[in-house]
C-alpha cells in the first residue's frame, strides 16, 4: 500500500497524540480516519455543486422570470465609453 510522509508540528503531534489514546487508536488510524472524512467530504460538496448546477440550468428560463433584477444586463448595457 503506497504511504505518506507527514510532518506535524511538536504541538500537532502532541495533539493527536492525546486524541489517538482518548478514542482509543492508533495515531495512524486516527491520521487515516481524519483524511478519509476530508476526501469523503470533498466529494459530497463537489457531487452537491453538480447538482446545484444542473438543477439550476434547467430552471433558468423559472430563475430569471422569478428574480428579474438579479439577471445580467444584456452586453455592453450600462456601459460609458
Amino acid at each position: 500500500m503506497p504511504a505518506l510522509n507527514v510532518e506535524f508540528s511538536d504541538r500537532e503531534l502532541e495533539d493527536l497524540r492525546a486524541i489517538a489514546k482518548e478514542r482509543g487508536t492508533s495515531m495512524k488510524a486516527l491520521v487515516r480516519e481524519a483524511a478519509a472524512a476530508d476526501i469523503a467530504r470533498h466529494r459530497a460538496l463537489q457531487e452537491g455543486a453538480e447538482a446545484f448546477r444542473q438543477f439550476f440550468a434547467s430552471h433558468a428560463d423559472e430563475f430569471a422570470a422569478a428574480f428579474p433584477d438579479d439577471e445580467p444586463s444584456p452586453q455592453g448595457a450600462g456601459r460609458v465609453g
